[in-house]
């Protein structure tokens, strides 16, 4: 290649490299905003964490305080004089209802009421921001999560369970996810992200594989550093995510108390993200392989004279396993969107032309080889390893002549065995001769025991 071509190539492999990890949040963006089973598994999660449960257990206590009298309810079930001690109760029930709002949490049923109140507010949220007319006009463009029914669960809990639910105001207990003065936005961002996830992860690939058809001879070292790229891509998402979640929760959680629970909300948030990137790493590990597979390395070599046969022979099934190993892992990915659907299918077209070229290099540089010509000649070096050893065993019982290289400035030994004529030593010359083809003997070692069986 000209220094224009090569020049352009890096290039390519860089920009390639930086749409990866765009591509990565872009694509982490639609899933966990944009998906409503991926955010319901996600809150899930996250009512599991000890941290989190704390703070929602909190949350609920300081919002039944807040839209309920608890101390006028006390004056009513306490009996006779002991109503002037409902003010100090109703402060010590307040621990007590902290306590119980977090094994409250812990139970099923609440769990359950808290994936659906979620469920049900990503659903409105997702109707919002895809501006159905009757979403718009029940919710006023404003998307909250309802977490009314845990709350009225607690109050049972703590025995105000009998017509509590009619005391609470509507809005108790729920957290304003998106307000109208907001909606315009999100709903452009949307957009930009639905069409961006789609985009950067076609023009990865595209980028990565135009790098690699301008690179000629080359190739293999230009599919070598995409792998090299995807990789640092997939790893650079990872300290981008740790940095950021530092910023992140430093300016969205203001009390020192509930650092805890926001730190835990924002690993549980963004595991999705580390997910893709850990599949953008694996992707960049088979890239990288598939370059050293066809590099011109010994060691590259050696294995590509190995697979060669298969790759000559069995072509049909060589591909079909490539179908069957795409399809199980489209199959079994947790989202088949357009997006997943066109990435796996790209890939798979790469992997199958890459498949194509290793073939056409292994037929140029090995077009007569056999499976018998490595598994035959290692059975071949372990047979006359064998018989080496029973060779020596033998001469050393019959006081036979050592057949080494001579030590420097000793006169090599020529006397023959007693009853020794032309024939025996012609069959030792036979079998020096067939140790020395195949690579045995030197060429110095094969000419001095060659010398000295014929003597002077």
């Amino acid at each position: 290649m000209g220094r224009g071509r090569r020049r352009l190539v890096k290039a390519l492999v860089v920009l390639g490299s930086v749409l990866a990890f765009l591509s990565v949040f872009a694509i982490w963006t639609e899933r966990q905003a944009l998906n409503t089973d991926d955010w319901v598994s996600t809150s899930s999660r996250l009512i599991h964490d000890e941290a989190v449960r704390a703070a929602v257990g909190d949350y609920l206590v300081d919002q039944l305080y807040e839209n309920v009298d608890i101390e006028k309810e006390l004056k009513t079930i306490l009996p006779g004089d002991t109503k002037e001690l409902s003010g100090p109760a109703a402060g010590a029930l307040r621990q007590v209802a902290g306590d119980g709002a977090e094994r409250a949490l812990e139970t099923a049923t609440v769990q359950s009421l808290w994936e659906d109140a979620n469920r049900t507010a990503h659903e409105q949220l997702l109707a919002v921001l895809e501006d159905k007319k009757e979403a718009v006009e029940t919710s006023g463009g404003e998307v909250k999560l309802n977490l009314g029914s845990i709350l009225t669960n607690l109050a049972g809990q703590i025995g105000f369970a009998s017509d509590l639910a009619e005391k609470l105001p509507p809005d108790a207990a729920q957290i304003t996810i998106l307000r109208s003065d907001q909606l315009k936005t999100a709903q452009n961002i949307v957009v930009a992200v639905k069409g961006l996830a789609l985009i950067l992860s076609i023009l990865t690939f595209a980028v990565f594989g135009l790098a690699i058809y301008l690179s000629r001879e080359g190739r293999w070292v230009t599919v070598l550093f995409s792998g090299v790229g995807l990789i640092a891509a997939g790893f650079a998402v990872v300290v981008a995510r740790h940095v950021a979640g530092g910023i992140v929760v430093d300016q969205l959680v203001t009390q020192a108390s509930a650092k805890p629970a926001g730190e835990a909300a924002w690993s549980i948030g963004t595991s999705l993200m580390i997910s893709i990137a850990t599949t953008v790493i694996v992707v960049g590990v088979l890239f990288a392989a598939a370059g050293w597979l066809a590099s011109p390395t010994n060691a590259a070599r050696s294995v590509r004279r190995v697979i060669a046969p298969a790759l000559r022979d069995y072509a049909v099934w060589v591909y079909t396993g490539l179908a069957i190993i795409v399809s199980v892992y489209f199959l079994s990915s947790s989202v088949q969107g357009l997006r997943s659907f066109v990435t796996t299918l790209v890939v798979a077209g790469m992997a199958a032309f890459g498949i194509h070229e290793l073939r056409k290099q292994a037929a140029e540089e090995f077009p007569d080889a056999h499976f018998a010509d490595t598994f035959g000649g290692t059975r071949d070096k372990v047979v006359d390893a064998v018989r080496g050893a029973n060779i020596g065993e033998r001469a050393s019982k019959l006081r036979l002549p050592d057949i080494r290289r001579p030590e420097a400035g000793a006169e090599a030994p020529t006397e023959t065995l007693p009853g020794e004529g032309d024939d025996a030593r012609l069959r030792r010359l036979e079998r020096l001769g067939a140790l020395h083809e195949k690579g045995l003997l030197t060429d110095e070692e094969f000419a001095a025991e060659k010398s000295r069986l014929l003597g002077p």
